[in-house]
């Protein structure tokens, strides 16, 4: 075997400024500052699932343009009618207060519109039309079984009385007594006429449930007033004979002759009294002698008149004794005169006692008979009294009698003439007239709302399906979910190229034939001026400027599933790396699936690899080769696949060939199996530099990714970053879209001079 030292080249332009990094720094994750939803991420949403929302909206617009367009015309035909209070009070007694009229109403009110859909009513409607004949309602099927049936035997419901009634509403309009009537059918002229024919049966049986009970009542009250008329008889004749018996004869409403006269004797009693006492006043004070106060001494002119003579006689005596002395004879006439006065005046003053005595005697018997008189009075009104009590029961029981009498009679009388007239409390406000339009379906509205949920639906959709697509798509995915850098972003191959969007995107192996154009492995070497290529480009400054002193020499190339590009990815990284005029290695370290060497053209069966060399039966020179059109680009090629790829690369070769590499090469690029479908990547990232993890925009599951991260953080391995892969420029969350980038952008085959690399 050949010494691997000879592998090292003598221009070491890079020996001094390179250095072996032998333990990788732990995993930091990048703190990334949270960042609110905006208005543009949800329009962003939306054009990306525009055309399923439109698709949403345009199919429920014409389902429900086609279906409301073969749907049959129904039309609504609107009679309304108002309904009175109904007067019940058949008796003479008296009406409801205010808030049992309100309740009343409002209760019967309902009850109407639930008699106007009522089974009974519809049937009628229903006969009387003659409904069972027409197309609309099953046509022609006639119950022929309900003539043979009893009158009183119950009878089947018809199908055709679901039907009517299904068409068939009334709804009371609020704050009235108004009740609005429709039917519905596909015959405009039916719909009227069914609408009139139910009211007027409605009214029609109204009418007759009022003249049966109106009928019901006035028999009732005959009866009545044939019972009541006798017992009228009976008790005023009771009353009468009552009266007779007891003498009762009433002066006015309150009082008798036997009252009368008990207040007339009560009255003369108390002037009786009243007189007795003044004179036995008069009586008393003559008895004492003080007759001088007497009013009737006073009042007598006789006893003045003596009483003055009386005066005049003593003042000529009194002159007479001065002239002449006691013993002249005109001295002694006048004492005489004298006496005789003073005695005629103590006689008419006696007399005037006695007449005082003789009047309070008389007042005194005439008191004592006019009391023994009342009481006497007083007994026979008590017994009076008494035997009114009876009196009064029997006529206000013959009065009563009488006053029901008098109303029974009249309510039958009323009630004879309500028997006679067609009146009702239910009166047609406007009857129902043909409609000129159909009621359903309203079209405009129906497409209006189809467009509006559809609209509605299409935006939910799209924010479903949003929200149910786990995968990655943008950079901001990438630095949220893993706090690891978005290194670059390359677009769809498809897409730049202007194919078909089904058409093979950035994928991991070469599919194409030898004849194709252009290879997207290679397209950085083929096409340099492409997008792509300048993605890899940008990927390549990425790394570079990673760790601006010493920029990582092996790098790891890995994806988390198949199919992501992690082979392209490596294959374009090692080109650009290469056309840096720096000494580049790819290492096709899938000893699983390889495709470096199908997409380089390379023949692992004619050629050793790596394989080989860890099985020490080659060497590291051998298995080297160069790549013939591509300066500065050596590959080594998987080689046989092993049996035991894990422990082939856990072995002691692969960090010989790694040191060895590190000594010859600028670059390493490493392209390993998926990590979650193999831990081969996992034992190749301890002995990298760095791990760039490859992830194909709207395929790798978020879940995928951050299992990753987390694989290759417990092993202490440096993450690089991620390269996002497969990107289709025209979507509307990729706003760094490169559909407005200068094609001729990355026109230069070189975005870092010689000098920079150099250093």
């Amino acid at each position: 075997m050949p010494d691997e030292a000879k592998l090292v080249p003598r221009d070491r332009r890079f020996s001094d400024s390179l250095e072996v990094i032998s333990t990788p720094p732990p995993y930091f994750p990048i703190e990334m500052p949270s960042r609110e939803p905006h208005l543009r991420d949800y329009i962003i949403i939306l054009r990306k699932h525009l055309w399923v929302a439109l698709t949403f909206l345009l199919t429920l617009v014409t389902v429900t343009t086609i279906a409301t367009f073969k749907m049959v015309p129904v039309y609504e035909a609107t009679a309304r009618i108002a309904i009175d209070r109904e007067n019940q009070n058949i008796l003479p007694f008296q009406d409801s207060s205010g808030y049992e009229y309100y309740v009343d109403m409002e209760n019967y009110i309902e009850t109407q519109c639930k008699i106007l859909q009522s089974e009974t009513l519809a049937l009628t409607t229903i006969k009387s039309l003659d409904l069972t004949r027409q197309a609309e309602f099953g046509g022609g099927a006639a119950d022929s079984g309900a003539a043979a049936q009893p009158k009183d035997a119950p009878r089947e419901k018809p199908a055709i009385l679901g039907a009517f009634l299904g068409r068939l509403s009334a709804k009371r309009v609020p704050n009235s007594r108004l009740v609005d009537v429709k039917f519905e059918a596909t015959d405009p002229k039916l719909a009227a006429q069914v609408v009139n024919a139910h009211l007027d049966n409605f009214i029609e049986s109204n009418f007759r449930s009022r003249y049966e009970a109106t009928l019901q009542a006035s028999n009732w009250l005959s009866g009545q007033l044939d019972e009541l008329k006798i017992k009228v008889e009976k008790s005023e004749d009771e009353r009468l004979t009552y009266e007779r018996q007891n003498q009762i004869w009433t002066i006015d409403e309150k009082q008798n002759i036997t009252t009368q006269k008990l207040s007339d004797l009560n009255t003369e009693l108390t002037q009786a009294q009243s007189d007795r006492i003044q004179k036995e006043s008069l009586y008393q004070s003559a008895r004492t002698g003080n007759l001088d106060s007497i009013p009737a001494v006073r009042d007598s002119t006789m006893i003045q008149d003596l009483i003055k003579r009386y005066a005049d006689l003593k003042s000529q005596l009194s002159d007479s004794l001065n002239r002449f002395g006691p013993n002249y004879p005109q001295v002694v006439r006048l004492e005489t005169q004298m006496k005789e006065l003073e005695a005629l005046i103590k006689r008419e003053k006696q007399n005037l006692v006695g007449r005082l005595e003789a009047e309070y005697r008389a007042a005194l018997r005439r008191e004592s008979l006019l009391s023994q008189a009342l009481e006497k009075q007083k007994i026979e009104t008590n017994t009076l009294a008494e035997k009114l009590v009876q009196y009064n029961i029997l006529k206000r029981e013959a009065e009563s009698n009488k006053q029901l009498y008098e109303g029974l009679l009249q309510k039958l009388k009323e009630a004879g003439i309500s028997a006679g007239l067609r009146s009702s409390n239910i009166r047609v406000v406007d009857p129902a007239m043909i409609p000129p339009w159909p009621s359903r379906p309203q079209r405009a509205r129906n497409i209006m709302l189809a467009f509006l949920i559809g609209l509605v639906g299409g935006i939910g959709l799209a924010f479903l399906r949003e929200y149910l697509d786990n995968t990655i798509k943008t950079p901001e995915d990438i630095e949220q979910l893993t706090r690891l850098p978005s290194l670059a972003v390359v677009p769809a191959f498809a897409a730049v190229n202007g194919r078909s969007r089904s058409a093979r995107l950035l994928t991991s192996g070469s599919q194409k034939s030898e004849g194709t154009a252009s290879r997207v492995e290679l397209i950085s070497h083929e096409q340099p001026q492409s997008l792509i290529s300048e993605s890899f480009r940008a990927l390549r400054t990425s790394l570079l400027l990673s760790q601006a002193e010493h920029p990582p020499q092996v790098v790891l190339v890995a994806s988390p599933l198949p199919r992501e590009g992690k082979t392209t990815a490596a294959l374009n990284l090692a080109v650009t790396l290469a056309q840096l005029g720096d000494r580049t290695v790819l290492v096709d370290a899938d000893l699983r699936k390889p495709s470096v060497g199908r997409a380089l053209g390379l023949s692992d069966g004619k050629y050793s690899g790596l394989s080989t060399y860890l099985a020490g039966a080659s060497s590291l020179e051998l298995v080297t080769v160069p790549h013939p059109a591509i300066s500065n680009l050596s590959v080594i090629p998987t080689g046989p696949i092993p049996p035991n790829p894990a422990e082939l690369l856990s072995s002691q070769r692969l960090q010989q060939a790694i040191s060895t590499l590190r000594a010859s090469y600028r670059f390493v690029v490493i392209d390993s199996p998926p990590i979650l479908a193999a831990t081969d990547a996992v034992i190749l990232s301890v002995v990298c530099d760095g791990v760039l993890i490859v992830v194909r925009s709207g395929e790798t599951p978020k879940d995928a990714l951050i299992r990753v991260r987390d694989l290759l953080a417990s092993v202490k391995c440096r993450m690089l970053g991620v390269l996002l892969n497969a990107v289709d420029v025209s979507a509307p969350d990729y706003y760094y879209s490169y559909r407005y980038y200068p094609y001729e952008y990355g026109s230069r085959k070189r975005d870092f001079p010689d000098s920079q690399s150099k250093s």
